[in-house]
């Protein structure tokens, strides 16, 4: 079964950070607009829940699964939403054969149905990515757009043209690079925002301070940029979120070579994994109260929250290889969870059951349900 998360060549990895680079520029403040706009269509349908439950985490997935196909594939929107839904079916194929043992050789020759549709996707994906690149050369090409676009699809074109073999990267690159961002910034969002949501509707009175600071900073217009920033009550609410329910339970890294880490010597090529939960989750750092949802802990700052350093908070990774969503999921969620508190008060249905489970990233299995109450 294929998959494709593993950037293929230093080339890639370039790409992701000329990405990164990009998006926290002048482009990144003209995604908000596009966020904006997704948000207002799902308010616009939740019109029809006022006073009703409401599963908001796959209220989530819809919109931003929306976003990030307005924001990464700009004109060629449609034709993005083709390919995450594919996406997402691929992953869904994956997590179901997770712990399916194949024995080698035999697994070649008799191919499950699951094993069939996973290369079938891969076939149409692959199909459908070429497809675009031809229709976004050919309007570069006759001169109806400015290069091949500055969305991230053009971005990666311009990568893919570049004569510079060093920056060059290949087409296989551009694919799987349009597969990864899709997850990035998709996945990411989703669990940032319905473990948010989940928390706010427990705990009340965080939701009102969040709602108050809403109001009197940003009042019952769209979010600007500037006034994001001003968020203090909200980006607490969001770090201790991500603190007690980050995106993934664990990083994985790959030794280059041979490394001394502390008493331990790690060979060249081993694979090793830090837990996000041990970390997240030890009293010894966080205080005895570590499974509370407590925002004041970061009132002066992630640096400031724990016993012992920043190191010790990493919901996205940490370094260089931080994950590529994490600007994109703060600022995406900080807009849509304002957008629901100028008009939403929410609380947890009792129809919910909590069962976080750790596929793509950590989200709940059974769903988010509130009830929402129209102010």
């Amino acid at each position: 079964m294929q998959w494709m998360a593993v950037p293929r060549s230093c080339h890639t990895i370039h790409s992701l950070e000329f990405f990164l680079m990009h998006i926290l520029g002048s482009r990144f403040m003209g995604m908000i607009p596009d966020m904006i706009a997704s948000v207002e269509v799902m308010l616009k349908r939740w019109r029809n829940h006022e006073g009703k439950e409401i599963d908001t985490f796959q209220e989530f997935k819809v919109l931003t699964s929306e976003v990030i196909s307005r924001t990464a594939f700009g004109s060629s929107y449609l034709e993005g939403q083709h390919i995450f839904d594919m996406i997402m079916n691929m992953i869904d194929i994956i997590y179901r054969n997770n712990y399916r043992i194949s024995i080698p050789f035999i697994g070649k020759i008799f191919k499950s149905s699951d094993d069939i549709e996973s290369e079938n996707l891969e076939k149409r994906v692959r199909e459908s990515i070429i497809k675009m690149m031809k229709k976004r050369e050919e309007e570069a090409t006759s001169g109806h757009l400015d290069g091949y676009g500055n969305d991230f699809f053009g971005l990666l074109l311009k990568a893919y043209h570049d004569p510079d073999n060093s920056k060059k990267i290949s087409v296989d690159d551009l694919i799987d690079e349009c597969k990864t961002i899709y997850v990035a910034g998709q996945e990411t969002t989703t669990s940032l925002l319905s473990w948010t949501v989940l928390l706010l509707a427990i705990c009340p009175d965080w939701q009102d301070k969040v709602r108050k600071e809403v109001l009197e900073l940003i009042g019952q217009q769209n979010p600007s940029p500037d006034r994001m920033t001003k968020l203090k009550i909200m980006s607490m609410v969001i770090n201790e979120s991500l603190r007690l329910y980050a995106p993934s339970n664990y990083l994985a890294r790959k030794v280059d070579k041979e490394v001394r880490l502390g008493n331990l010597i790690l060979p060249a090529n081993m694979e090793i994994y830090m837990s996000t939960l041990a970390h997240h989750y030890n009293p010894e750092i966080w205080g005895e109260d570590v499974h509370l949802f407590k925002p004041e802990r970061f009132a002066e700052g992630v640096a400031k929250a724990t016993n012992k350093s920043i190191a010790t908070f990493f919901p996205f990774g940490m370094g260089p290889r931080t994950c590529l969503g994490f600007n994109y999921a703060i600022i995406e969620g900080k807009i849509a969870l304002s957008m629901i508190l100028q008009r939403y008060r929410f609380t947890l249905s009792p129809t919910y059951v909590h069962h976080p489970v750790h596929l793509l990233t950590v989200c709940p299995k059974r769903g988010i349900q509130v009830i929402l109450q129209p102010l």
